[in-house]
């Protein structure tokens, strides 16, 4: 059998910039074993395996990065989309596709300029969620830093999910979110008391960006990744959920993977009312790098 497959740079209008994404458009007949194998060869954050809707909607996605299937994720939604689009899967650009995933169905909006895929915006699967909050020294020592270099103003580091979850924890400045680094004996802790060990990091910034990040989950075969639109998601109704307004529309412009000189460029959303964030949403541009066929005989 051969699989045709894209391979498309996300978050990013650069080629080689942004969060890679290999993405396999008719992958019918592959068992999740086979998918599990595929997304370890090409050994990005995260592959898709798109299938015909289950439901009615445009299509049925699944997401591997190189050691497991994951029920979300933001950037191979963003990706899936402008490869389907720009690729003429789906017949031409549509304003809007629909995909069913493990954690829900994502909307996902489509701007073309000059018949091209310029953005895509998705809607995450489930409203954000807040769960417990990890003391600042353990996440200091799974990232190489001090407890002095986590800000608890607003928040302690805290598991926020809107699908996929993360430990999301605020660093003082851009110096101190450079000097992160990832402690894999430290992740090994965290899981042992089942928080899951992916880190989601953040600064303030007032350079073009809004706020800066990284995010850090070598236990799923990620020791860093260059965008993380779930992660990005969750942030977004985290801040929106701390914010002292009860009803509004937030937005941020972040920067992501400067650090692997993979920089990205992501714009999050959130919308709040009476007190209740309802919606988060993720976008960005992405450009196509590669196609190829595998060959599975």
């Amino acid at each position: 059998m051969k699989y045709r497959y894209y391979i498309c740079d996300v978050f990013t209008e650069t080629r080689f910039g942004g969060n890679p994404l290999a993405v396999l458009p008719n992958a019918e007949g592959l068992s999740a074993e086979q998918m599990q194998k595929i997304a370890r060869e090409f050994n990005f954050s995260e592959s898709t395996f798109v299938f015909p809707a289950k439901a009615g909607h445009t299509r049925h996605v699944r997401i591997f990065t190189p050691t497991r299937e994951i029920p979300f994720a933001g950037h191979p939604n963003v990706g899936t989309a402008f490869v389907l689009a720009s690729t003429g899967e789906l017949g031409g650009i549509p304003e809007s596709v629909t995909f069913e995933e493990e954690a829900g169905l994502v909307p996902i909006a489509i701007q073309a300029n000059g018949g091209k895929v310029a953005h895509c915006e998705l809607a995450a699967p489930q409203a954000v969620s807040l769960g417990r909050t990890i003391a600042p020294e353990r996440v200091a020592a799974a990232s190489s830093l001090t407890a002095a270099d986590i800000v608890t103003t607003t928040h302690a580091p805290q598991v926020a999910s809107v699908g996929l979850p993360f430990v999301i924890t605020e660093l003082k400045d851009r110096a101190t979110l450079g000097r992160a680094r990832a402690n894999p004996a430290a992740f090994e802790s965290l899981l042992a008391e089942d928080v899951r060990p992916s880190l989601h990091f953040y600064a303030h910034a007032k350079d073009g960006f809004d706020i800066r990040a990284r995010m850090f989950a070598p236990l799923s075969g990620v020791p860093e990744d260059p965008a993380t639109g779930s992660a990005t998601c969750a942030l977004a109704g985290l801040l929106a959920h701390y914010a002292p307004q009860r009803d509004g529309s937030f937005s941020w412009r972040i920067a992501q993977g400067v650090e692997m000189g993979r920089p990205s460029t992501l714009i999050a959303r959130a919308a709040k009312k009476a007190g209740v964030v309802e919606k988060t949403w993720v976008g960005g541009a992405s450009v196509l790098v590669s196609e190829g066929v595998l060959h599975l005989d």
